[in-house]
């Protein structure tokens, strides 16, 4: 979709800010470029729409040179998110999201009822927020238009300098999740400019991490901490890398153990059998249709009268992932709830209980993972040694 070919950008005075920058983006390819500030990677982005015209090499947008092509044409169909967000004040939600289809001719009718949709589809209800002004709303509900506003016209490409640097964290955490949510329904090639190696590593397919006017290394998440290919991108993302790589390694089915399972009706005295043949101290409870419900421990079944039931005793479980979240996404759950371990349920069928992830089990899971990337396999194919303290 994108493909970079031997690109500089060098200025009058002679400062090269980008040095024969060579790279291919794929189509619906989320690509974050990450780098300190001054490194050429905005230069970099604002190529690909010609707000900076490139020194030598050239730029080919799905095959075409975009030199060859009219620079406001090629703007309206490349959408642009940038940190200030850029509202037109005097226009409100609706008008703002609606101002590319308008430039490209759409009727009224049109270019509003795509901006209605939009909004909505940016987590903006139309009807509560399209006639409001920008004044009017948070900074991150700011940034929703904009996004809103650079899809509007369903360009193929999408350029985003830092769009979300502008707010607090919490609400900068809210945004990307909202970001990678959209970004599965609308499948857009991406270029995403941001300073911040944690918010490269949880948005991007590929990252770019940039040096010096040259990209030092262009590869998955996981291999840019796993395996940092030079001394300069081991000191960018940090003496923690083996941390933030919990962000891009997910829950596997081969990451759980299986504990005792009863479900609420079963009698105590079946539950005491259960957990004397696994020699455990707590068991999972389930409903009758093999849903998470709780758990009870070997002390609650020993306390309880002849004939209750689990039901009469089990605990609720608030500490839970769907299958496919992230390591780091587990270790705060456990940490939030204090729990020695944390229930995994089915991805698609999120109430159906799939096992639980223990501690041990979350540092195996990051180990394998390590390994996996040094080696080129499967995580399913590699074995870590284990060390007892026994």
């Amino acid at each position: 979709m994108i493909r970079f070919e031997h690109v500089t950008k060098r200025y009058a005075d002679g400062t090269t800010a980008v040095d024969d920058l060579s790279f291919e983006v794929a189509e619906g390819e989320l690509i974050t470029l990450v780098g300190p500030s001054g490194c050429g990677k905005t230069t970099t982005m604002k190529m690909v729409n010609r707000l900076i015209e490139p020194t030598a090499g050239r730029i080919l947008l799905d095959g075409r040179d975009i030199a060859e092509a009219d620079p406001v044409e090629l703007r309206r169909g490349i959408g642009y998110v940038i940190q200030q967000v850029g509202l037109f004040p005097h226009r409100t939600v609706l008008e703002n999201t609606a101002t590319v289809p308008h430039l490209l001719g759409w009727t009224r009718k049109k270019a509003r009822a795509r901006a209605a949709e939009l909004l909505d589809l940016v987590g903006l209800d139309p009807a509560v927020h399209g006639d409001r002004y920008p004044d009017q709303l948070s900074g991150g509900q700011r940034q929703r238009v904009g996004v809103a506003r650079a899809l509007a016209a369903d360009p193929p490409v999408l350029l985003m300098d830092e769009p979300f640097g502008a707010v607090d964290p919490v609400v900068r955490e809210r945004l990307q999740s909202e970001f990678l949510r959209l970004q599965s329904q609308v499948r857009k090639t991406v270029l995403f400019v941001t300073h911040d190696i944690e918010e490269a590593v949880r948005l991007g397919d590929r990252i770019a991490v940039y040096g010096e006017g040259r990209i030092e290394q262009f590869d998955a998440p996981a291999a840019v901490l796993g395996a940092p290919a030079t001394p300069y991108v081991a000191d960018f993302v940090g003496a923690d890398r083996g941390l933030k790589r919990l962000s891009v390694t997910p829950i596997e089915r081969g990451d759980l153990e299986r504990p005792p399972l009863v479900h609420l009706d079963d009698r105590l005295s079946a539950a005491a059998a259960r957990l004397a043949a696994d020699d455990a101290r707590w068991a999972v409870v389930l409903d009758d249709a093999d849903r998470l419900h709780g758990w009870i421990s070997a002390e609650a079944v020993r306390a309880g009268r002849a004939g209750d039931t689990v039901r009469d005793h089990a605990r609720r479980m608030e500490a839970w992932l769907p299958l496919g979240a992230s390591l780091k996404q587990a270790f705060s759950t456990m940490l939030q709830h204090d729990a020695g371990w944390i229930a995994v349920l089915d991805g698609d069928h999120s109430d159906h209980f799939l096992g639980v992830l223990t501690p041990a089990g979350l540092h195996e899971a990051l180990r394998r993972s390590i390994e996996a990337e040094a080696l080129g396999a499967d995580r399913t194919e590699v074995t870590v040694d284990t060390i007892s303290t026994a």
